[in-house]
């Protein structure tokens, strides 16, 4: 460690762990999610102290929406309506897969309820598969296959 300081590589060992917002930046597969997270002017929802759990779907899982969905929702008209769909991805808590399969549904931040099942030990998170899981300093991102769509009033 001496010689990493001595050579100014320091601030590797300093570096705080990314936020949820900063893992989806950060990914390949999350471009979707991020645009219209910053269309929805929703990124505070993904950087605040948390602890939060974030159900990010891919971009595969936005592609799998109707044609033009996604297009529609980025829209300025509809940044309320899509700004409800992506609160409906964020729960509070840091819960990973053990403690998501104890459970039956969850309480999201837009205030409406997502049912999670249980199918070969894995939890089912809205009908979405947890594809891959990233801690984050603010909590956790599960990857997810399908994007969650909150129940119509």
């Amino acid at each position: 460690r001496d010689f990493c300081l001595s050579r100014g590589l320091g601030d590797v060992y300093k570096r705080q762990t990314p936020n949820c917002l900063q893992i989806a930046i950060g990914s390949p597969d999350h471009k979707t999610l991020v645009a219209a997270v910053q269309a929805a002017q929703v990124e505070n929802a993904l950087v605040n102290v948390g602890p939060l759990t974030v159900f990010a779907p891919t971009d595969a899982a936005f592609n799998a929406l109707p044609e033009g969905t996604v297009e529609n929702l980025v829209k300025p008209e509809n940044k309320a309506v899509l700004a409800n769909i992506l609160k409906y991805h964020v729960t509070p808590g840091n819960l990973n897969e053990t403690i998501l399969t104890k459970l039956k549904k969850l309480g999201q931040a837009n205030n409406q309820y997502v049912q999670v099942e249980v199918k070969d030990g894995k939890p089912i998170i809205g009908g979405a598969n947890i594809i891959a899981s990233v801690k984050a300093g603010n909590g956790i991102v599960h990857v997810i296959d399908k994007v969650l769509l909150p129940p119509s009033e």
